[in-house]
């Protein structure tokens, strides 16, 4: 009987969300009358705001113990529990356009929209990023059925930005440190905060789109700094704060030098060919899933392909995402989040492969480094 229920709830959700889609990209009201369609949504609105709502208080209270929630006031945990509320709500949603992955309640679950955008993502995407031209076409025909550079000890491990939006500063090291090791053989992990407190560099078309530490930044921007600044620390030496601080580069200390970066071309089986021959790729992707993420392939079937606001880390890719509502097995990237361990798939994000999911093969680079004299292992 519960499996029942819960079958129903998640066709109702589906037809909240297709309708509600169809909507937000029709041009056109049809033959329907709107009454009668408006009628029949809220009450669709009505029964999956009761399902996901049942129980909230007691929810809630379990995510507070869970992740060491502490509000100052009551009015505080009452603003927290409203967005608590809001989140279980898209959550539900998320569940019903995305049903190859898990949705649910995560850490991020009592902050708004506004809050987590702020706190949590930070890429900036100058108008100009998107005709920057693109490295050259790489063969394909050779690549492996499956990829991870985590096996092969390219990636250090998942790290955490805290509530700074410095998601690109991540990206940046993320990429510098593969490269570094297909380079020297050698895994160093890299600084961060060195980004975040010293990189102001801005686009070279758009002066006014600058890096800007927990205030967002690009990592096409951080690659220029990196080679004008001469590299970058470690991050032993220089650690990170998750807060913007007076910069401390100390040139004696650099751990990684970058000497060129590439854009890569928006097909998904150049990404898979740069990934495979150069390292783990710096990628900007709408995160309008990851809030509520917590495992599985995620293949939403709508999602924004132009509202890039988080930069991540490609690093490998896999063949057998089952989707469901596409009747087959489909392939899938591996990303690499800066979000903590305790986040999504152990600090990873899964996503279907093929589709330009979230816009994620929309700006997409490469780098090159090389190691220094002064190189640890």
């Amino acid at each position: 009987m519960a499996s029942l229920v819960q079958a129903l709830l998640l066709f109702l959700c589906v037809l909240l969300v297709a309708s509600r889609a169809f909507a937000a990209f029709s041009g056109e009201e049809g033959i329907a009358q709107v009454t009668d369609r408006d009628n029949r949504r809220a009450g669709t609105d009505f029964m999956i705001a009761e399902a996901a709502l049942k129980g909230a208080e007691a929810k809630f209270r379990g995510f507070v113990r869970e992740y060491g929630k502490v509000y100052a006031t009551d009015e505080e945990r009452q603003h927290r529990f409203k967005a608590f509320r809001h989140n279980l709500m898209k959550a539900v949603e998320h569940q019903a356009l995305d049903p190859t992955a898990v949705h649910g309640v995560t850490e991020f679950s009592d902050l708004t929209e506004e809050e987590f955008a702020a706190q949590f993502l930070g890429l900036k995407v100058p108008e100009a990023i998107k005709n920057a031209p693109s490295g050259p076409d790489l063969p394909t025909g050779d690549l492996p059925e499956e990829f991870d550079w985590r096996n092969l000890g390219a990636v250090t491990p998942v790290k955490n930005q805290g509530a700074c939006g410095s998601c690109w500063a991540f990206s940046t090291t993320g990429a510098v440190e593969g490269a570094h090791f297909l380079a020297t053989g050698k895994l160093v992990s890299l600084s961060e905060q060195q980004l975040v407190d010293c990189d102001h560099q801005c686009d070279p078309e758009e002066k006014d789109a600058c890096d800007a530490g927990c205030g967002g930044g690009l990592m096409t921007n951080a690659y220029n700094y990196v080679m004008e600044a001469g590299g970058l620390e470690s991050e032993s030496d220089y650690p990170y704060k998750g807060s913007n601080g007076k910069c401390k580069y100390d040139s004696n200390k650099i751990a990684a030098k970058v000497t060129n970066f590439t854009n890569i071309p928006i097909d998904e089986d150049q990404m898979a060919a740069y990934l495979v021959h150069q390292g783990p790729l710096a990628v900007g992707i709408n995160a309008a899933y990851m809030q509520t993420y917590i495992a599985g392939v995620s293949c939403p079937i709508v999602c924004n392909k132009h509202n890039l606001d988080h930069g991540v880390l490609l690093v490998g890719y896999g063949k057998h995402g089952f989707a469901p509502l596409r009747l087959s097995y489909k392939p899938y990237w591996v990303i690499k989040n800066s979000w903590g361990p305790m986040w999504g798939d152990h600090g990873y994000y899964k996503i279907c492969r093929g589709h330009g999911e979230c816009g994620l093969n929309t700006m997409v680079s490469a780098v090159a480094a090389v190691g220094v004299a002064t190189d640890t292992a």
